[in-house]
C-alpha cells in the first residue's frame, strides 16, 4: 500500500488545497500530514507575535478538520527552515512513504530547503509533488515581448486578466473521508508559538463564512467606501489569505458564478476588489522573477544611494502613534493594538515615515512585519517600495503625501481618529486633522503631541535628498 505525506506550510485549509487533494486521489493509499513549527527561522523574519498565535488557533482547527476526514496531522518542531529537511526525511523513512506533496513557496529560504529536499528525496525513491496553491496563476507564466517578468502593474493587469478569464484555474474540493488511518497524530506545543489576543474569527469554516458575507454585502460600493477607514467597509480576509486559510483561487471562482462576467468592467465594485487578488499575484511574481526583494534590496537601484536621516526618536514617535499628525497616530494605534491597519492608512503612515522623517523604507517593512497579522513579504516589501518610489510601478519620488490633508481627505469628520485617539475626543471636527491649532486659537491643554515635523519643509529636504541620490548614477 503507498503512503502519501501531506506537508502544510502557508496553506491551512481543506478546500482548494492541491497538494492534499492530490495526496487523498488515490483512495487506497495511506495518507497522513505535517505541520512544522520555525520558532528561530519566525524569529530572524521578523513574524509578529500575533500572526504566529494566528498560525497556532487556525493549525488546531484544521487538525480537528482533518481529523473527522480520518487524516492524522503529526506536528514537528524546529530552530529553521533547513532544519526541516532531516524531520522529514526521517519520517519518510519511518513511515515508508511513497510520496510527498506540498504547495510552494516563493521567498528565497524557503525555495532552497525544497529544492535541497527534492534532491535528498529523490535519492530515496521518494516521489516530491509540488503545486501552485497559493496564487492565481503561476510565477512567470505571464512575460512581455523581452520575455521578462511585466514591471508595470497595469500592463500586468491586461495580460493576467486575459489569460486568467480565457481559462479559468481549476479549484480542488475538500477531500472525501478515508478509511481509518494506522497513524498516531500527535500534538500541537503551543508553547512553540506566541499567544496573543485576536479579534480575526478562527479557522476555515469562518474564513469562508466572511468572504461569502462580504461578497454578498460589503462589496457593494466597494470601490468608494474602501478608502475610508471609519466605514470598516474592506473585505479584512488579508490575514486569511497571509497563512492560506482561505485560497485566492476559490475566491475567484466564488465570484465568477455570483457575478458573471464580473471583469469585463473594470471600474465595478467586484473588479476591484478582484484586482486586490491581481496586485498580491503582482507581488508574488516579482519575488519569484527578482529573488534580491527577498534580500532587502532596492527594485530601483539608484535609491541604494539615498542618505537617509534614520532618527531613533524620530521612528520611535512612528512606532507609537505620538507624531502629532492625528490620521498617521490613529492608524499606529490600530496597528498596535490590533495587528491590523486599513490599507489606505497602510499607504499613508508609509510615506509619512519615508517623506516626512527620511527614514529607511526597510526599517518600516520590519516593524509592521513584526505587527501584522496579515505579514506577507511579497505583498509587505512590494507595498513599502512602492511607498517609498524604490520599487517596480512605485508612486513617483516627488508624489509626497500630505498627512493633514490625506486625514481630511479619508476621515472627514475625525470618527477614525476618536476611536483610536481618545485624547482628541473632544476636539471639533474643524480642527480634528490640526489639534494644535485649535490649542492655539483657544488656549486649550491637550494630552497630545504636537506634530514633530514640518511637512513642508520635509518635502523640500526629501526632493533634494532624492534628486541628488538619483544624480550619482
Amino acid at each position: 500500500m503507498k503512503t502519501h505525506l501531506v506537508w502544510f506550510r502557508n496553506d491551512l485549509r481543506l478546500h482548494d488545497n492541491p497538494a492534499l487533494y492530490a495526496a487523498c486521489d488515490d483512495k487506497n493509499a495511506q495518507v497522513f500530514s505535517l505541520f512544522i513549527s520555525t520558532p528561530e527561522q519566525w524569529k530572524e523574519h521578523g513574524m509578529s507575535a500575533i500572526q504566529a498565535s494566528f498560525i497556532h488557533n487556525n493549525l488546531i482547527e484544521l487538525k480537528t478538520s482533518l481529523k473527522e476526514l480520518n487524516i492524522p496531522l503529526l506536528y514537528e518542531r524546529c530552530a529553521k527552515f533547513s532544519d526541516s529537511i532531516e524531520i522529514i526525511l526521517n519520517i519518510c523513512q519511518k513511515y515508508q512513504v511513497d510520496h510527498l506533496f506540498f504547495n510552494k513557496q516563493y521567498e528565497v529560504n524557503e525555495k532552497k530547503r525544497d529544492e535541497l529536499l527534492s534532491q535528498k528525496l529523490s535519492l530515496r525513491s521518494v516521489k516530491v509533488n509540488a503545486f501552485e496553491g497559493n496564487v492565481l496563476l503561476t510565477p512567470l507564466s505571464l512575460l512581455n515581448g523581452q520575455n521578462e517578468m511585466y514591471k508595470v502593474f497595469t500592463s500586468f493587469k491586461k495580460i493576467f486578466k486575459e489569460h486568467f478569464f480565457s481559462s479559468v484555474p481549476s479549484i480542488f474540493p475538500k477531500p472525501e473521508k478515508r478509511k481509518q488511518s494506522n497513524f498516531i497524530e500527535s500534538a500541537l506545543n503551543s508553547k512553540d508559538f506566541s499567544q496573543s489576543n485576536i479579534s480575526f474569527a478562527i479557522g476555515e469554516k469562518n474564513a469562508l463564512k466572511q468572504f461569502s458575507e462580504f461578497c454578498t454585502t460589503t462589496i457593494k460600493n466597494y470601490h468608494i467606501n474602501r478608502d475610508f477607514p471609519a466605514l470598516d467597509k474592506t473585505s479584512r480576509l488579508s490575514p486569511y489569505f497571509s497563512i492560506g486559510v482561505l485560497s485566492v483561487k476559490y475566491c475567484a471562482h466564488y465570484l465568477i458564478k455570483k457575478y458573471p462576467h464580473f471583469w469585463l468592467n473594470d471600474a465595478s465594485d467586484v473588479s476591484c476588489w478582484f484586482n486586490e487578488l491581481i496586485w498580491r499575484d503582482f507581488y508574488q511574481h516579482l519575488m519569484v522573477a527578482f529573488p534580491k526583494l527577498s534580500k532587502g534590496r532596492a527594485f530601483v537601484e539608484w535609491t541604494e544611494n539615498i542618505t537617509w536621516n534614520n532618527n531613533k526618536d524620530l521612528f520611535n514617535r512612528w512606532k507609537t502613534g505620538t507624531t502629532g499628525f492625528p490620521i498617521i497616530d490613529a492608524a499606529m494605534q490600530q496597528l498596535n493594538q490590533t495587528g491590523w491597519m486599513h490599507n489606505r492608512l497602510r499607504m499613508i503612515v508609509a510615506s509619512f515615515l519615508v517623506k516626512d522623517l527620511l527614514i529607511n523604507w526597510r526599517w518600516g517593512e520590519h516593524y509592521f512585519m513584526s505587527k501584522l497579522i496579515d505579514g506577507d513579504l511579497a505583498a509587505n516589501n512590494g507595498g513599502w517600495q512602492w511607498a517609498a518610489s524604490t520599487g517596480t510601478d512605485a508612486t513617483p519620488f516627488f508624489r509626497i503625501f500630505n498627512p493633514q490633508t490625506q486625514g481630511e481627505k479619508f476621515d472627514p469628520k475625525g470618527n477614525f481618529i476618536r476611536y483610536w485617539i481618545p485624547e482628541l475626543k473632544d476636539v471639533p471636527t474643524q480642527f480634528i486633522h490640526q489639534p494644535l491649532l485649535y490649542k492655539q486659537k483657544h488656549d486649550r491643554l491637550l494630552n497630545y503631541p504636537d506634530p514633530i515635523v514640518d511637512h513642508k519643509q520635509a518635502r523640500g529636504k526629501v526632493l533634494q535628498t532624492f534628486e541628488k541620490a538619483k544624480n550619482r548614477l
